[in-house]
Order: C-alpha cells, then structure tokens, then sequence
C-alpha cells in the first residue's frame, strides 16, 4: 500500500511516545503529535472515520498534555500522579458507553464505517483515557489496557498490521506502565507526610 512508509513512521513515533510516557519524560508529547498527524490520513484512508476523528483530537492533547507534565501544578513545575474514586470512574465508564452508542448508530446510517460500535468506543474511551494521561491520572493505563485489545482486532480486521502490532506492544507496555505509575505514586504518597513532619520538627527544637 501507498501509505506503508507513513505507517511505519507512526509507528516508530507512536512507540516513542509510549516508552517516555512510562518515564514520566514530556518529550513523548511531541512525538505523540507527529505519530498521530500521519495516522489522521491513514485511518481516512482504510475508512476509520472515528479513528482519524480520535486523532485530530490527539494532536490537540500533545499539546494540552505537555503543558500539564511542564508548566501545570501549584508551583509551575508540572502535575504529580494521582488517583481517580470509584464513584468517578464507574460515572466515566457508563458515559463512554452511552456517548458510544449513539456515535455508533450516527456512522451506521450515513457512513461506510467499519465496526461503527467499537470504532466509536474505543475512541471515546481513548479521549478519556488521554485526558487521564494528561493529567497523570494512574488509573489510565487500565483504560488503555481494554481500548488496546479492542483496538488490535479492527486493526487486524482493517489489514493494518503494523498498526495490530503496535497496539499489541501497547497492551504490554500499559500494564507495565501501570506497575510503574503506582510504584512512583506509593513512593511520593509516603514522601509527603515526611515533607510535613520535617519542617515541624524543626519548630519543636527551636522551642
């Protein structure tokens, strides 16, 4: 096809970003802002409308998200990884499935879209679960680990093996990057009392 090379660009882009993103580096934003560019044309291409739409919307969050890791937080300096309730991710969940079956039923009687169901909840939910990245929220890379798996079977469906593949590797690198997230998250939650308890020893002492 055509538009091999641009795949396997997004691809080598989209790996990038993922790794980093583990780390904790912003510099995944710029490349989440490239490798999603080019998948723009190419989910046009094979008539993944919502795809293309999800990653327009992509683009827009490389930005929003790099400005959150470098310049959002109380002192400039970026977010700190932080956990959602129950009681928000249960309300979030209901409102992908709901938001997914109407865009479902919209791309089924005026488009040619693939899957017009899955295509549309795994785009939802990878909006959501961006947003969650943005904000270092821990819990998104178990939303990502569903969207993931949900993903590699249209893609397998679309003849976009590169692209399965990819997202196989993401299905893998987000329980890691889970592990990872909540080990950091641990670490800084026992730091905090420490930060706390310090300065008001030192109180103690000059009385």
């Amino acid at each position: 096809m055509e538009w091999l090379g641009l795949e396997s660009l997004a691809v080598v882009l989209s790996v990038g970003y993922l790794v980093l993103a583990v780390r904790e580096n912003s510099i995944c934003w710029y490349l989440a802002f490239f490798s999603t560019s080019i998948y723009v044309y190419i989910f046009v291409s094979v008539s993944l409308y919502m795809e293309s739409f999800l990653n327009v919307y992509y683009m827009g969050m490389a930005i929003y998200g790099w400005y959150q890791w470098k310049r959002a937080g109380l002192q400039g300096v970026g977010c700190d990884i932080c956990r959602w309730p129950l009681s928000r991710h249960l309300f979030v969940v209901i409102a992908i499935f709901a938001v997914s079956s109407i865009s479902a039923q919209v791309l089924q009687a005026y488009t040619d879209a693939q899957f017009p169901f899955l295509d549309s909840l795994t785009t939802w939910g990878s909006i959501v679960a961006t947003v969650m990245v943005a904000r270092k929220v821990l819990e998104n890379w178990l939303y990502w680990m569903v969207i993931d798996a949900l993903s590699i079977f249209i893609f397998i469906d679309r003849e976009l093996y590169q692209t399965a593949g990819l997202f196989s590797f993401y299905l893998i690198i987000a329980a890691l990057g889970y592990l990872s997230w909540r080990k950091i998250d641990r670490h800084e939650s026992r730091r905090v009392p420490q930060a706390i308890i310090a300065p008001m020893e030192g109180l103690e002492k000059d009385k």
